[in-house]
């Protein structure tokens, strides 16, 4: 369902910060944009041209970064993504740490402009 489905497929206008990431292995490539208000991300968005696994995990990321603040965002794990999926194939457990690199570059944008 995240990946026919995803929630969070948009561009985010005048983001807080932003963070893009590629991966060499599967040729992944993501995008992704966070709106910050009081300490907590109040709007995210993603764009990524990937396998499915990579799409899916990304709107998860971006699902679990909903309405946190940046210190709880940041502490999120590959692990949390694999279980919000229901599974992952162990060929595929790369995909689930690309949205948490693309997050961990927002926030560090977003932090170096406050």
């Amino acid at each position: 369902k995240h990946f026919k489905n995803p929630k969070f497929v948009k561009e985010i206008k005048n983001p807080s910060g932003k963070g893009e990431v590629g991966n060499i292995r599967c040729g992944d490539i993501m995008h992704l944009q966070i709106k910050v208000d009081n300490n907590k991300i109040k709007d995210i968005g993603f764009q990524t041209f990937g396998c499915p696994a990579a799409v899916a995990s990304s709107d998860v990321v971006c699902g679990l970064a909903m309405g946190k603040t940046l210190e709880e965002a940041k502490k999120i794990t590959k692990d949390d993504i694999v279980k919000e999926l229901g599974g992952m194939p162990k060929i595929k457990l790369h995909c689930s740490v690309l949205g948490i690199e693309a997050l961990k570059k927002a926030i560090e944008d977003y932090e170096k402009h406050e």
